[in-house]
């Protein structure tokens, strides 16, 4: 597969703007030449490492996914969380533009490089990242994010494998993915960014704390998308 590339753009108040080039492996869908070359004391795998993180330190001295969000790190540390930006986002099925703020728009980059750092927690929302979607609502990801979990499933049947059709492991990805970031926003504090980033991690959790109860009370929020949608079945297809 070809590769997949994503470009964010921030111009902000004062003329000035950052562009990042985000490059996903076509087949993998992982980062590809994000991370530079020289990593600060603060990505060391074993500084603030994640109590359920699978990778040993004698083979990984970085956590992948702190190594990959330095460039966002040094350009944006010292923007406050409520400047205002006028962000793009451009992929080869769309243009996205919205004027926003500082920590919105880079939850929406950082939940992207997150997903294709090659972090074993976040490696699920690669599909995710493949379609990604911009400054997406709660509403908006609790839909991605079930429909990319039961898409899987629907492949995992195909394949002979088990099926969770009760999303029980959707409500386990989100509880890891909590962890992450709480031990990422560590990090960062011990980057001594200001707090852009620093609430672009928060929003983000919210996101993970809140999900696995959405997923377990609250998918029926999303019921009434298909009362009027016509049953097909296997007879008739």
């Amino acid at each position: 597969m070809k590769p997949v590339s994503i470009h964010y753009r921030f111009t902000f108040d004062d003329g000035t703007s950052q562009s990042f080039q985000i490059e996903l492996d076509g087949d993998s869908l992982e980062l590809a030449g994000l991370a530079p070359d020289e990593q600060p004391e603060w990505t060391a795998l074993d500084f603030h490492k994640c109590p359920h993180c699978p990778l040993d330190d004698a083979a990984h001295a970085r956590c992948p996914l702190a190594a990959n969000l330095v460039g966002i790190v040094q350009r944006f540390g010292k923007m406050l969380s409520y400047e205002q930006v006028e962000m793009e986002v451009e992929t080869e099925e769309r243009t996205v533009s919205q004027r926003t703020t500082a920590q919105r728009g880079l939850s929406s980059i950082m939940g992207l490089i997150m997903a294709t750092s090659g972090c074993p927690h976040t490696s699920p929302f690669k599909p995710m990242a493949r379609f990604h979607l911009p400054l997406a609502s709660k509403e908006e990801t609790l839909y991605r994010a079930a429909a990319m979990y039961l898409l899987a499933q629907f492949f995992r049947k195909r394949t002979g494998e088990d099926a969770d059709l009760d999303v029980n492991g959707l409500r386990e990805i989100y509880k890891n993915l909590e962890l992450v970031n709480r031990h990422v926003a560590e990090r960062l504090r011990n980057a001594a960014v200001q707090d852009s980033t620093l609430n672009a991690v928060i929003i983000l959790d919210c996101y993970a704390k809140t999900l696995p109860y959405s997923v377990e009370q609250s998918l029926e929020e999303l019921a009434y998308l298909f009362d009027h949608s016509p049953a097909v079945s296997a007879a008739d297809s």
